[in-house]
């Protein structure tokens, strides 16, 4: 083969590359950026550690050994050593066993060196046990296409919404995590966080009630799989006292059937609605409120009156209901104790936090400010054209980048449609269960292009 031809393909398979790299990232890597990140990873292992003061003093047992067969007493540090690597889709995983003396913040402190040195777009830590660390690297900016993993999440309400930076699944399950908070500005992928996850919901066997005070607008489409729907103050008001009832009888069954009569093992005791027999456990509620300043804004004597009893709902629901399986998700732009009596108190108890992109740096603080102050930071970094992107974080103090798949109305819509036969009929919200209406000419064409 002639140097010409040689040249030739070079440049054609060079080219290959590059265009691999901008559209299919994730082949790129997986024949170009693994292979190149193996090698600087275990070519300059050592020398990064200890470039990165990943280190500790060597054992006196080796400086001996070392005096004894050399006559120096120079013996190298320890650094943390490789116990695993596995390759994925979107990076690498090294797990590493600590060197007594180092911690898990001591790696997490580096990880941006250890980042900069390796040649990886991004690389978190997470400690799985004590002394052993795991190092997920990514190749590439997973979140900048959205492609959702394929194994999804396995649980009676577990949920994946969206995708984290780091390249695994974001799953919402509300075993874990009972209650939620959403905030972003319009426009920010907020709306588009709840199409993805009554999206997930509605497969599953769970009742799903929307309150949507803007007059449906949002919730509406995906009637025929909510069990009830308030698409107004008023109506938000009674179906709020109907779930609190609904509450008040579970709690009830709850008492009947919990196994606390003599000569019950032990582990059959139980203090939620998960530890009764499955043919005596109620469907769990998952409340969906689209935009919560709607029902604290008031106008009236009367609408303050309104208000002060739906917030005490919600905080009783939130407080209390989480036991007898009743959730809240809980979305809005801004979530303060400007909106009046009781909004901190409700916020207190939302525990999942999401934030999007924020028109301001104080709601990302109602969001994430008792979480991390990193989260918060990161939350006003995000860019307007970055759509979907959010931070979400917990009470533990850990917080992570995520983004949500583009999906349209419609495609929710048909999914609530197809799963329509799943949604249970629960006697306390029958008066608020939607009505099927007959679409107007065209409606189908005009879903689809939302």
């Amino acid at each position: 083969m002639s140097g010409e031809t040689l040249l030739a393909l070079a440049v054609i398979v060079t080219v290959l590359l590059l265009v691999a790299r901008v559209k299919t990232p994730a082949a790129y890597w997986a024949l170009v950026g693994l292979p190149a990140a193996l090698y600087r990873v275990f070519s300059s292992y050592r020398a990064t550690m200890e470039a990165c003061q990943l280190t500790v003093a060597p054992p006196w047992w080796k400086v001996f050994a070392k005096k004894l067969s050399t006559g120096d007493a120079a013996a190298r540090p320890g650094i943390p050593k490789v116990r695993g690597i596995r390759p994925t889709t979107t990076g690498l995983c090294i797990r590493l066993r600590l060197a007594a003396g180092l911690a898990p913040e001591d790696v997490v402190k580096s990880a941006e060196r250890l980042r900069h040195a390796w040649g990886v777009y991004s690389l978190h830590v997470a400690e799985l046990k004590p002394g052993v660390v795991e190092l997920r690297l990514t190749g590439f900016d997973v979140l900048d296409r959205v492609r959702m993993p394929r194994r999804l999440a396995v649980g009676p309400l577990s949920v994946t919404v969206a995708l984290r930076e780091d390249g695994r699944p974001f799953v919402r399950d509300y075993q874990d995590i009972p209650h939620g908070l959403t905030l972003g500005a319009n426009k920010s992928g907020k709306s588009m966080f709840q199409r993805c996850l009554i999206k997930g919901l509605a497969p599953l066997d769970v009742a799903m009630v929307g309150i949507d005070c803007k007059r449906g607008v949002e919730q509406s489409p995906f009637a025929p799989r909510l069990t009830a729907l308030a698409i107004t103050p008023d109506q938000a008001d009674g179906l709020l006292d109907a779930l609190v009832a609904e509450m008040e009888e579970r709690f009830d069954l709850l008492c009947l059937h919990q196994g606390i009569a003599p000569g019950t093992p032990l582990e059959d005791i139980t203090s939620d609605i998960w530890g009764l027999p499955k043919h005596l456990r109620p469907t769990p509620i998952v409340v969906l409120i689209d935009e919560i300043a709607e029902l604290f804004l008031t106008t009236t004597k009367a609408d303050s009156v309104r208000r002060d009893r739906m917030v005490t709902q919600l905080v009783r629901l939130a407080q209390l209901a989480r036991a007898v399986g009743i959730y809240l998700e809980v979305c809005g732009q801004r979530f303060g104790s400007e909106l009046g009596k009781g909004a901190t108190a409700l916020r207190a108890q939302l525990t999942g936090r999401v934030v999007h992109r924020c028109n301001d740096k104080q709601t990302a603080d109602m969001g994430l400010g008792d979480v991390n102050e990193l989260a918060v930071v990161a939350a006003t970094a995000i860019a307007p054209e970055r759509a979907g992107t959010a931070i979400a974080g917990d009470s533990s103090g850990g917080w992570t980048r995520i983004r949500t798949p583009k999906t349209s109305l419609g495609e929710v819509a048909t999914v609530c449609r197809e799963f329509a036969h799943l949604t249970p009929q629960i006697p306390a919200l029958d008066a608020y269960r939607p009505q099927p209406t007959t679409p107007a000419e065209g409606w189908d064409r005009a879903v689809e292009t939302v």
